[in-house]
């Protein structure tokens, strides 16, 4: 649920009882509330059962605690545990992340579980009433008290190094090399690092301020990138600061070159701001690579250029900056098979691609688009340099150019979408191995 169709509890906790005219109707009751008031002090086992709930009350009972089986409700979007005897609460409490309101007012709390911190989607907390330290009642009453109070909660549960690590990404074998002709043998990595000016609390509110820290998260991403010592490196929403003083310096020391152009509204804007501007690069391991030809693909400009009078499209299009990088690229003796002489072994052409599509789910017409421009423009790319490297060829099929083609990026879409469709359709139309 949006935090912006937040109900309420003065207009959410109504309800009625079924007239017997509309029980005779066979009129069906569909309850998704469950109120217990009284002086009861112990609830049964089988209440944190029904996981239908989207509101539980259980205020003004003498409840001295809550147990941790309660984490069951998942569904649960508003929790009243108001005007009870409680001293402590689980910290299973923090797995409920669906929670949009937690009433706890007056109770005997002295402390909050720092598990509470996960509650990303809480939009009340209530904690009148509470003899809790002066600290936290401090933060609670300022200003957007809420939200501060569970972002100090979640910094302090994760503070310093995460303490479970993430699981280590299996490569994926494409291809083996045949041993009865020379073949290439490379790696490739394809990672978004998540632009700074992106990483905010209002997106991933489930993830504490230090860990979205820019200078915290970069250490993190260069370690993952050095580590895995792919031979080609596509990354998206880089800053172009960030490229210029931080990845082309540090994957320079290790061995890489780089391309890389930020998204077409740099083009608009001042030197101060141009800096922040996020885009596509592409790095190579220069034992095995030489640049032989970089090309960018601007959707935006793309689309102007072959509108043919569609404005409807145009006019969704223009608005989405986001952009293509192709590097056409020289394998060297380093990449080629060492079984076979480096001597006979003809000159090779590798295309690399790299794209960053719309991310809106709203604007799929847009991401199609966008990925159908990618395909056209590679194709003509493919098409122009296969001739350039072969100038007998003429680019038809029956010539067979030899310039492969890997496509990487973040296309924001699930695999199983019909625009990653799209893309393995257009192997045939390539004319060369697509990977």
């Amino acid at each position: 649920m949006p935090k912006e169709k937040y109900e309420s509890s003065k207009d959410r906790r109504q309800h009625r009882i079924l007239t017997p005219e509309e029980v005779a109707a066979g009129k069906k009751t569909k309850w998704e509330a469950l109120e217990i008031t009284g002086t009861i002090r112990n609830v049964s086992p089988r209440l944190w059962n029904l996981n239908h709930l989207t509101a539980l009350y259980l205020n003004d009972n003498c409840l001295q605690r809550v147990p941790a089986e309660i984490c069951r409700l998942t569904n649960l979007l508003y929790l009243d545990l108001s005007a009870n005897k409680l001293r402590s609460l689980p910290a299973e409490l923090g797995d409920m992340v669906s929670l949009r309101e937690l009433l706890l007012n007056y109770n005997h709390l002295r402390a909050l579980p720092l598990e509470l911190g996960r509650l990303f989607q809480l939009i009340m907390l209530g904690l009148k009433g509470n003899p809790l330290p002066s600290d936290l009642l401090t933060i609670y009453e300022d200003g957007n008290g809420t939200q501060r109070l569970l972002t100090q909660l979640l910094d302090n549960l994760h503070a310093g190094s995460p303490t479970v690590m993430p699981p280590v990404r299996p490569w994926l074998h494409l291809a083996h090399p045949e041993r009865s002709k020379p073949g290439a043998i490379f790696s490739l990595m394809c990672y978004n690092v998540l632009c700074d000016k992106y990483a905010t609390r209002q997106l991933y509110g489930y993830c504490p301020s230090w860990a979205l820290d820019w200078e915290y998260r970069r250490k993190g991403i260069m370690d993952e990138i050095i580590n895995n010592s792919a031979d080609i490196i596509c990354l998206q929403e880089v800053e172009t600061e960030q490229y210029f003083n931080f990845f082309l310096l540090q994957l320079k020391q290790q061995g890489y070159d780089g391309v890389f152009s930020p998204k077409s509204r740099a083009k608009t804007m001042g030197e101060h701001e141009r800096k922040h501007v996020d885009g596509c690069a592409i790095f190579f391991r220069t034992s095995k690579f030489s640049l032989v030809k970089e090309h960018l693909v601007e959707f935006n400009q793309v689309a102007m250029a072959n509108a043919e009078g569609c404005e409807d499209m145009l006019n969704r299009v223009m608005t989405k900056d986001n952009i293509g990088v192709i590097a056409l690229l020289e394998m060297r003796e380093g990449c080629i098979d060492p079984s076979f002489n480096s001597e006979s072994t003809p000159r090779q052409l590798l295309m690399v691609a790299n794209a960053h599509i719309h991310w809106d789910p709203e604007f799929c017409d847009v991401k199609l688009i966008q990925i159908m421009m990618l395909m056209k423009e590679l194709k003509k790319f493919q098409e122009e340099e296969s001739h350039s490297f072969r100038p007998g060829s003429s680019g038809s099929q029956n010539d067979q150019p030899a310039i492969p083609l890997l496509l990487a990026g973040d296309f924001n879409s699930l695999p199983e979408s019909g625009r990653l469709y799209l893309i393995g359709s257009f192997k045939s139309s390539l004319n060369a191995p697509l990977q």
